[in-house]
């Protein structure tokens, strides 16, 4: 799901508020590098002095190990350590003298030109049947009809569900999330949690939903209503009735199966958090009872077999099985119905009630939309690596205009990702654009189809296609790799996010602005938390999509973009409809890189560290070295965050020269020490903003003859204003 401000709730932000964004980030930057006073012109990534360009200095950066006690270097660079002893040590190795390093940092590479079409198509005719060959497991099979009562907004359903024992053990209890019924009232665990908002949607006072499951059979016609039993793992509210627990006459054995047959209606709430109404458009999102994910022993890293099961949250979305589901709908004659799959036959019609058959394979979820007001397009679409599918729209009226610019968007999303990652295996792609009121329903991904923004404005910016883009990616990552988004929301959320950025860079030239989206990451936590253990959503956005973003670049700056990409593609494809977990990521990356990533993660995924590395001292006095006159310059840099093995530094000198280093990151206390001909006028931490985990920049720079009491208020000052700015654009 698309959300405000970080999967992307900051991408929706974007595109809203971009002018204030570039203003805050003019801001950001000039206040960071203005923070101890103005700076005099940087010569950009200007090369060391040396003997040939400088006659009175001589430049040539030393190893503290080869320096002579007897004839120091007239220019030498020393890294003490400060152990907690107060001991003094030479630091480890210090990297090259980084003039061509950073430099080479510091040239951003060429944006692509921006093609305005998308990969031409293969001549494609998508044959829209069952896979001849099963891709998933297929634990689930769902049969089901409902039909809509549009005037009292009713869905009334018969569902048959077939399950399988994937485990070792017999079982005789199953669960079933209800899902709607986090809409009853305001004493849910989802109502509780979100205070009645999600994104930037309300829910309306006096509009409630809910879910009855009026009766559920074995084939022998047993009834278990009365076995059905809610629960509450996770917060023990009473008052939440998303999870049910039935039991059975009699234990499914391993490899068995069980069926079901069972009676319910759905009271839809105005449209809100994925699902209702707006008028007479419905979002039917997790509409039916739909059987928790039973999970075998090594699962997940699962010690022991058994039920994953969770309530529904404020911050939490889905995890369920594969399988298949045939599904009809019926809906008053004048409307159209989107859904998961594709159209078994053409629609009947009675001229009062029009019935749709829909059938999907390994999938796990079923969602459709239905308006009398859609404008429907289709087109066929193949690539190389896209076997052939139907992308069709579902237009509101509004942005019938509009067509081509969400045709060129799912192509190019479609195209790419298949490309980097892996076949999109499907016959069919939907994408419904609610109407302007039903933004409620838009920005959400179900397998095969997914929603777009409401169609509030006429002539969108490239917001419209980034959503188009971003849940297109969730088709990858949610629709395929289906990880637990109870438990480790940012193998989706992050990922996608991380995929939407390529494609909008590489499609549309637009490039992320990750030091801002860095300097907001104000509450950082493990990504690797249940949802609602985050508390707030800003925070559980913050962290599972933005922050998770960000560190699967700081991987790609690390392995370089080409290895990134083998990796994902090597996690995709291995991965896919087999519900990973985070351990399983880390395995692949270690097994492409041949390194180990065992400390990275500990620092970044398994806890919320950021990258916090700041200058807090800077000491100059005059000296010579072979009676030489030199200044002699020294630097403390403290280590307040996790560790980053490639950190640039920019030493800037009174004469105009400059030196840039990089530093291994390790220490957590150390001194550079540097003999130049010029006093040092100030130094920088990764002056070239490409550190993508350091989050608290108002420390990285520090200007020599500023007082230190001054530099304090002053920096104190400037945090304190940025802090009060982002609060104000808040997500």
């Amino acid at each position: 799901m698309l959300v405000n401000g970080v999967k992307n709730e900051m991408i929706k932000r974007f595109g809203r508020l971009s002018v204030q964004w570039c203003s805050l980030l003019v801001l950001a930057m000039g206040l960071t590098w203005a923070s101890h006073a103005l700076l005099p012109p940087t010569p950009e990534a200007s090369p060391s002095p040396t003997a040939s360009n400088q006659p009175d200095s001589i430049s040539a950066w030393t190893h503290p190990s080869s320096l002579g006690a007897q004839s120091p270097s007239p220019v030498q660079t020393q890294a003490q350590t400060q152990t907690q002893a107060q001991q003094q040590s030479q630091a480890q190795p210090l990297a090259k003298p980084a003039s061509s390093a950073l430099a080479a940092q510091a040239e951003e590479p060429a944006l692509p030109p921006v093609n305005p079409q998308a990969p031409p198509s293969l001549p494609a005719k998508p044959v829209e049947k069952p896979a001849p060959t099963p891709l998933s497991n297929r634990i689930v099979e769902y049969h089901m009809n409902v039909e809509l009562d549009a005037e009292g907004k009713l869905l009334s359903g018969t569902q048959s569900l077939t399950w399988k024992n994937p485990g070792k053990l017999p079982v005789q209890e199953l669960y079933f999330h209800l899902y709607p019924n986090a809409f009853s009232s305001k004493k849910t665990t989802f109502m509780k949690e979100s205070g009645g908002r999600l994104r930037d949607d309300k829910s309306k006072d006096g509009s409630y939903g809910g879910m009855e499951v009026n009766s559920m059979k074995t084939l022998d016609g047993e009834e278990l209503m009365g076995s059905f039993q809610y629960v509450q793992p996770d917060d023990g509210n009473k008052d939440d009735r998303s999870l049910m627990k039935v039991t059975l006459p009699k234990a499914v054995n391993p490899g068995q199966k069980v069926t079901l047959e069972s009676v319910f209606t759905v009271r839809l709430p105005s449209v809100f958090a994925r699902m209702g109404y707006a008028g007479d458009f419905v979002m039917a999102g997790q509409w039916f009872p739909k059987i928790a994910v039973y999970e075998p022993t090594g699962s997940r890293g699962r010690g022991t077999e058994g039920w994953n099961l969770h309530q529904y949250h404020g911050n939490s979305e889905f995890y369920a099985d594969f399988g298949i589901y045939d599904v009809r709908v019926q809906v008053p004659s004048s409307y159209t119905v989107a859904a998961t799959g594709f159209p078994l036959k053409p629609p009947t019609d009675d001229g009062k009630k029009k019935t749709y058959a829909f059938y999907a394979d390994d999938v796990h979820d079923f969602a459709w939309a239905a308006s009398p007001h859609f404008i429907y397009y289709e087109e066929p679409y193949a690539t190389p690596q896209v076997p052939g599918v139907r992308i069709k729209l579902y237009l509101d009226p509004n942005h019938k205009e509009l067509k081509g610019r969400y045709m060129t968007a799912a192509k190019k999303a479609l195209a790419r990702y298949s490309e980097w990652y892996g076949s999109y295996p499907y016959s069919t792609l939907s994408i419904v654009v609610p109407p302007a009121n039903g933004n409620g329903a838009g920005g959400m991904e179900y397998p095969t189809l997914v929603t777009g923004w409401g169609a509030a404005d006429d002539q969108p910016d490239l917001e419209l296609e980034r959503v188009i883009v971003h849940e297109i990616g969730h088709q990858f990552w949610y629709g395929m790799v289906a990880s637990n988004e109870f438990e480790e929301a940012w193998l989706d959320e992050a990922f996608t996010s991380y995929a939407e950025d390529k494609l909008m860079e590489r499609e549309y030239g637009v490039r992320p602005n990750t030091t801002v989206e860095a300097s907001y990451m104000t509450q950082p936590e493990s990504l690797n938390l249940n949802s609602w253990s985050y508390g707030k959503h800003d925070a559980y956005a913050e962290n599972v999509y933005t922050r998770g973003k960000l560190v699967l670049r700081a991987i790609e700056d690390q392995v370089g973009s080409e290895t990134m990409q083998r990796v994902l593609k090597a996690y995709f494809r291995a991965w896919r409809f087999k519900h990973p977990a985070t351990a399983d990521f880390q395995k692949i990356l270690e097994d492409t890189t041949k390194t180990s990533w065992a400390e990275f993660f500990t620092q970044y995924v398994y806890s919320g560290q950021m990258v916090d590395y700041a200058i807090t001292g800077i000491q100059t006095k005059k000296t010579s070295v072979d009676e030489i006159p030199m200044y002699e310059n020294n630097v403390r840099i403290q280590k307040y965050g996790g560790t980053y093995h490639q950190v640039p530094i920019r030493f800037h000198f009174a004469d105009g020269s400059q030196i840039d280093q990089i530093w291994d990151g390790l220490d957590a206390d150390v001194n550079f020490k540097l003999h130049h001909p010029a006093r040092l006028d100030w130094a920088a931490i990764d002056p070239q903003y490409k550190v993508v985990l350091e989050n608290k920049r108002m420390n990285n720079f520090m200007k020599t003859d500023v007082e230190p009491q001054l530099a304090i208020r002053w920096n104190l000052g400037v945090t304190k204003l940025l802090e009060t700015l982002f609060d104000w654009i808040v997500w």
